[in-house]
């Protein structure tokens, strides 16, 4: 759980990325300690990162779906455009979970 200090410090990096604003580094050192630790800080920092990469994304729109969802990844050089054979659909569908997949927040 985050204490409400962590909360509003992540909420306002988290803004200042999806306004395109430069972060400094220290404060992304330390979001990105957060993220691993704890995995709402991760869908917060991910969310503001594919909103930051998509700035026409409309509320109620497919996009911001699955931006709400946690679905997809925000880096756009890892977008898949077609798939070659069955194995690679599989491998797709496959889930990398982070080490910490069991923790509760």
């Amino acid at each position: 759980m985050l204490s409400t200090q962590y909360r509003l410090r992540l909420k306002r990096i988290c803004k200042s990325i999806v306004a395109g604003e430069a972060v400094p580094l220290r404060e992304m050192i330390w979001a990105e300690k957060l993220t691993k630790a704890n995995t709402t800080a991760a869908t917060w920092m991910r969310q503001a990162r594919q909103k930051a990469g998509n700035p026409d994304m409309e509320s109620g729109g497919t996009d911001d779906f699955l931006n709400r969802m946690g679905l997809g990844d925000p880096d756009p050089s890892n977008h898949k455009t077609g798939f070659t054979d069955a194995d690679d659909i599989k491998s797709w569908f496959h889930q990398d979970k982070p080490d910490d997949w069991r923790q509760r927040d």
